[in-house]
């Protein structure tokens, strides 16, 4: 079953971006996020999405490093992601937020529908079935991971809830270089989980013509995710490979081609080849004059446009038959014309 409406279903996933975006435009970090969603939705996007954990749950305080770069951008709770959430609904905008922590997962399941799993957390087994258990369906992102990891978290899911799943194609890398992202690995993990929906979150620094994401559409990821801002030449964490509001709409503007020359899947022909089918096929003709009476050969035959006569695949349904009248050289062949 499809998680979500539409396909692809495009996340603009803001992360923590929006606190950089407010030191640069000199305004509250609320303000940030919510200008950040509001020119999210203005580009075309599906959804938003956001992190949610406080940095001691999740970092031990023995590594500095990591524990204080993290600790500069977990201000928000549930209060404020709870805000966001709403005006996300005004905007109807789907709202998202990856829990890091038990937490964050236990307030965002008070508004939050669809839980989404951090490649981070993919080994993370007691973290994934805690979610689970609470009955919504789970983007999970693979990043880093083997094929044997991604079937145990989802066979740990599978034991606990039967909830939907969408496994995210993914590369642990800020940014992902263009060669190491293996989209291909879209097919094989849409042939491992033929019963889940594919998907894929995006590390890459956006391309002109935002191939990359248009490549994953057209490889079977129905989800596309990528992080997003409003100026790429910020120096935090994830604005260097974001995509901005004109790459949304270069990735939009592509898909609504690629869905227009997709068609139909099953072979036909169109009212628009109407026309030149009658024109460019070939039917039966009197290759030489037949008299009344004549019984009908292959060699007084022949097969010429327009195809509005007795098509060669029924020579069968011709050859041996009489003549009921003289038919000239170079006529087509009608059904009344022989018995």
């Amino acid at each position: 079953m499809n998680i979500f409406y539409k396909k692809p279903f495009l996340i603009a996933d803001i992360g923590v971006n929006y606190y950089d975006i407010a030191q640069k435009e000199e305004m509250s970090i609320m303000d940030a996020a919510k200008l950040m969603i509001l020119e999210a939705k203005r580009a075309g996007v599906d959804a938003v999405k956001f992190e949610s954990y406080k940095t001691e749950n999740i970092i031990s305080s023995k590594f500095p490093e990591q524990f204080d770069l993290f600790k500069k951008y977990d201000e928000f709770g549930r209060d404020e992601f709870f805000e966001l959430y709403e005006y996300c609904n005004e905007l109807k905008l789907k709202f998202l937020s990856t829990p890091l922590d038990f937490e964050s997962a236990d307030y965002l399941d008070e508004f939050m529908d669809i839980y989404s799993i951090a490649s981070s957390d993919l080994t993370n087994i007691p973290f994934i079935q805690y979610i689970a258990k609470k009955g919504k369906p789970m983007l999970l992102l693979t990043g880093a991971a083997t094929l044997n990891e991604v079937k145990k978290s989802v066979r740990a899911i599978e034991e606990v809830s039967t909830v939907d799943i969408a496994i995210m194609h993914s590369v642990l890398a800020y940014p992902t270089e263009y060669r190491d992202a293996n989209l291909a690995m879209i097919k094989d993990l849409a042939q491992n989980f033929p019963e889940y929906e594919i998907g894929y979150s995006d590390h890459t620094k956006s391309d002109p013509n935002m191939f990359v994401l248009t490549t994953a559409y057209n490889f079977g990821a129905d989800i596309i995710e990528k992080h997003f801002t409003l100026d790429k030449s910020l120096p935090g964490n994830d604005h260097c490979h974001s995509m901005d509001v004109e790459d949304v709409m270069t990735f939009k503007m592509h898909i609504g081609f690629l869905s227009q020359i997709k068609g139909m899947k099953n072979k036909q022909p169109l009212i628009s080849e109407s026309s030149a089918k009658r024109n460019a096929r070939k039917s039966v003709v009197a290759k030489k004059d037949i008299k009344k009476g004549d019984v009908i050969t292959l060699g007084v035959l022949t097969f010429k446009r327009p195809g509005i006569g007795i098509s060669p695949a029924e020579i069968d349904e011709i050859v041996g038959k009489t003549a009921l009248v003289d038919i000239a050289k170079d006529t087509l062949i009608d059904f009344n014309m022989i018995s």
